[in-house]
């Protein structure tokens, strides 16, 4: 499928869309001979996983690793039936201490540990992150995206300071893409292996970034030959999603508040938009206040106390200007100093 296909597809009226996303949870089934499960955490995938046991089949199991989850998401995968779940390969805990912080976006997390980590084997990488240039493995361009935005560079550029004559600043902490991987995907990947079943994944272009690449280029059903998986709402929008979730009546965990009409006609919850990890850094930095951690505060304030001192989050937030603590007066049940503290007994909660 092209680009230009794949944007005619998301340009559909509602009513062809679900028509379009039911043949496509039929062909995977039936291409892959009905071994498929599906990939389950927030208010997509939970629709998604209701959405086939509607039209396709109502013995497709759902695969969670809950424990990630906001506690309500787990409320809401508990009472689902047929669901398997599956306990991560590290703790949140151990991927910051082990690998770094998950700050900005992947993409950009994977240029800074790179830069963090300086080899001979990756230098020619690091030259592009930091010019653009991309030399001989990348056909000699100039300027290109592989270039670390400006911002960026001056927060995390100091450890190629001496190479480029430049006075970035060197970040006091680790960053890192790799806390999806041990979490999630090696995991849940590991399960469909053993159990030679094939994923449907509630993935959307809208949401943008590696996500909209992956879904134009590859398409909403892909057969490769070690990877098979389907997306069914690859070409809905939010509103279109939000919509199936009220004609399906799926439970809306609580985080998310409600689905309710928005002035210019569109749909949106009243409380959080996308939801993941709670440790989660991705995209921070360009939402609206609240943001993720205002929420979990609220809805979880030891945990948002764990976080924030004890596992040095807010000193991250701080590094790259993003508000967190603001003018309440809160006794920290933890210095910011602990952050590389062993956790203890009582942590492992959050962990």
């Amino acid at each position: 499928m092209s680009i230009k296909s794949f944007m005619e597809l998301q340009a559909l009226p509602y009513e062809y869309k679900i028509t379009y996303a039911k043949g496509l949870g039929k062909e995977f089934f039936e291409q892959m001979k009905g071994q498929v499960f599906c990939s389950v955490g927030g208010l997509d995938s939970i629709t998604l996983l209701l959405f086939l046991r509607e039209y396709v089949s109502p013995d497709i199991v759902g695969v969670s690793l809950s424990s990630l989850e906001d506690k309500s998401i787990q409320r809401v995968h508990k009472a689902l039936d047929n669901m398997v779940i599956l306990k991560p390969y590290k703790t949140k805990v151990q991927v910051i201490k082990d690998h770094g912080y998950p700050v900005i976006s992947k993409d950009k997390a994977g240029k800074i540990q790179l830069l963090q980590n300086p080899t001979e084997k990756n230098s020619t990488v690091r030259h592009a992150i930091m010019t653009g240039d991309t030399g001989a493995y990348g056909g000699w361009r100039k300027g290109t995206r592989m270039r670390l935005p400006q911002k960026w560079l001056d927060l995390f550029g100091g450890p190629e300071n001496d190479k480029y004559g430049t006075t970035y600043q060197t970040a006091p902490f680790r960053v890192s893409p790799d806390c999806c991987y041990h979490m999630k995907e090696k995991p849940a990947d590991d399960w469909a292996k053993a159990n030679k079943v094939h994923p449907y994944m509630g993935l959307m272009a809208s949401e943008g970034g590696q996500r909209q690449k992956a879904l134009m280029k590859n398409g909403c059903n892909y057969y490769g030959k070690t990877v098979q998986r389907s997306c069914p709402f690859a070409i809905f929008s939010r509103t279109d999603l939000l919509q199936l979730a009220l004609d399906l009546d799926v439970p809306v965990p609580e985080i998310y508040g409600e689905i309710k009409t928005q002035r210019d006609g569109t749909l949106e919850t009243t409380k959080a938009k996308r939801t993941g990890c709670t440790m989660c850094g991705f995209g921070i930095h360009i939402e609206k206040r609240p943001h993720r951690f205002d929420r979990l505060r609220e809805t979880s304030p030891k945990e948002w106390e764990f976080w924030m001192y004890k596992m040095g989050w807010g000193r991250v937030l701080d590094y790259i200007g993003v508000a967190w603590e603001d003018d309440v007066n809160i006794t920290p049940l933890f210095d910011l100093r602990s952050a590389n503290a062993n956790t203890s007994l009582g942590d492992r909660e959050y962990a």
